[in-house]
């Protein structure tokens, strides 16, 4: 089963349904024809950045953050770059970023989502992304910021 899959039949099943615990979330998702963990769901739901909002009744259900589109939290950022990050070169204005088979996309949209001004986009492979550096602004120190957070603790 694709997360990609599973990820959008989680955000559907969410918007549809009152879900409040993951146990509710597993079965929704067995229902559908997903069969997953207590410890998938647990992961799924921190990278979807999931919340909990309260209902009329005053229960809490599952939610997509209105902020997920946000600004990734540093924390995870680096830790999404540590843990996939294996090469990173530039050329010209552009960096070439080389991940683990299959992180590329998520990398990707991290990137998309963070406050690096000199990013003007990326596009992903599946363990390459191609960076497109702002045009005056020197993609070595692009590439060299993106080596900082490879380094941080």
């Amino acid at each position: 089963m694709k997360k990609k899959y599973r990820y959008a039949k989680i955000r559907d099943i969410i918007q549809k349904e009152v879900i409040e615990t993951q146990e509710e979330l597993a079965a929704a998702l067995a229902d559908e024809g997903v069969s997953v963990t207590q410890a998938t769901i647990s992961r799924d739901i921190k990278e979807l950045m999931l919340i909990k909002i309260p209902t009329e009744d005053g229960r809490y259900r599952y939610a997509v953050s209105p902020e997920q589109p946000a600004l990734f939290a540093k924390d995870r950022f680096i830790s999404l770059f540590q843990g996939t990050i294996t090469s990173i070169q530039y050329s010209g204005n552009l960096v070439v970023i080389q991940t683990l088979p299959g992180s590329a996309q998520a990398v990707a949209y991290a990137l998309d989502n963070t406050d690096i001004q000199e990013i003007v986009g990326t596009i992903a492979g599946d363990d390459t992304i191609l960076l497109v550096v702002s045009e005056g602004k020197d993609p070595k120190k692009v590439k060299d910021r993106l080596y900082s957070f490879l380094r941080e603790a």
